[in-house]
């Protein structure tokens, strides 16, 4: 987060749908996937608001194709903190980061860097010195790291910001850090309201729920905030969001969204659940009360709650372990509903209604 915020003056056509996505992490098919079902053409303005690289599979292939639609002149790209790579060329950078960027990439194994490295032919596995290797690196993808370079941080219209995390209503945007639009945590809890909509990704919205999983985006019109990030790539349940702008001065939202999970129809009707809880990234500890080849019984640490957790969530064989996020949410549903399998059990299925995550009993066409 060097530097300080390059902000973009936005001015969209009249008439034209304005379609922004964020967090698109690296995942080249949900990206294509979203685009199919909003119709992007020509006539649309794309607005990718951050987070386009690293975490998913195929970082260097996103960010040539975002080159591409640039050049067409109606994609928008912005800078999210996944995507600062060009901040270790810069003056500011301090030389020590440079281990801990080859730490990073050995542990992750993916993203931009990592794609760079094997399409220069480079071992990643062989590099000693990562000082010497990223300027190779600069050579061989001239293009592209200037593409990154000039990445703004902020679009800014009349009725609309999109930053990839958040801003300030205290100051103007241009005395912002690049900190305070790039990584803000939890935006939508901080209690900020602006006059004109501030369009955000970066923290799924799904985390801010306790007793179900939501991955739709939430638009608050008291606090005239959008935020969009559906969890692509980092929930197993997550989708990518398209929130759809019908034109510039309307502020009648719409979105579409896509994962690619089978879709099936529900034969049975089922009842809410009475009781249900979340256990979500940043707060996964459990203990495991008793473990099953398929289901496990475990109690969450910080509140207490119980509940069957499938074993291969489970992080560790240890009695005390972390897990992936997780719910025993029971949907209400109506024979006829359409819905999409994330996982199939004995017991039943995990499955998405409209963008909400939870567990069917029933039979399914």
């Amino acid at each position: 987060m060097i530097g300080t915020p390059r902000i973009r003056a936005y001015r969209p056509e009249p008439g034209r749908r304005l379609l922004v996505v964020s967090d698109i992490h690296g995942n080249v098919p949900y990206f294509e996937g979203v685009l199919r079902r909003a119709g992007f053409s020509a006539r649309d303005e794309l607005i990718v608001d951050g987070d386009f690289l690293e975490k998913g599979p195929e970082s260097l292939r996103m960010l040539r194709i975002l080159m591409e639609l640039s050049r067409q002149g109606n994609t928008h790209v912005l800078c999210g903190n996944c995507d600062d790579w060009y901040d270790i060329f810069l003056p500011d950078w301090d030389p020590k980061g440079d281990e801990q960027v080859l730490q990073y990439l050995l542990w992750r194994k993916s993203g931009l860097l990592w794609d760079m490295c094997n399409a220069a032919g480079l071992d990643p596995f062989e590099l000693e010195d990562f000082s010497a290797a990223k300027q190779q690196l600069l050579r061989a993808f001239p293009a592209e790291w200037a593409f990154l370079r000039d990445l703004p941080h902020a679009l800014e219209s009349e009725r609309f910001v999109f930053a990839h995390a958040g801003m300030r209503p205290d100051k103007p945007l241009r005395a912002h850090t690049v900190e305070e639009l790039v990584r803000v945590d939890h935006f939508l809890t901080l209690g900020r309201r602006f006059d004109r909509w501030v369009v955000v990704g970066h923290w799924p919205v799904m985390l801010y729920g306790t007793d179900r999983v939501c991955a739709n985006p939430i638009i608050d019109r008291e606090k005239r905030i959008a935020s969009i990030d559906g969890g692509c790539v980092l929930k197993d349940d997550g989708q990518l969001n398209c929130l759809i702008i019908p034109h510039r001065d309307s502020e009648d939202f719409g979105f579409v969204a896509y994962d690619p999970f089978p879709e099936r129809t529900v034969l049975d009707d089922q009842a809410e659940g009475e009781r249900s809880y979340y256990i979500r990234w940043g707060d996964s500890t459990v203990q495991v009360l008793k473990r099953g080849e398929e289901f496990s019984r475990c109690r969450h640490r910080r509140t207490g709650y119980e509940m069957d957790i499938l074993t291969k969530y489970l992080f560790t064989d240890n009695e005390i372990t972390d897990c992936n996020d997780c719910t025993d949410y029971v949907l209400p549903l109506k024979a006829g509903d359409r819905v999409r399998v994330v996982e199939t059990s004995s017991r039943g299925y995990f499955v998405k209604h409209r963008g909400v995550s939870g567990w069917y009993y029933g039979r399914l066409l």
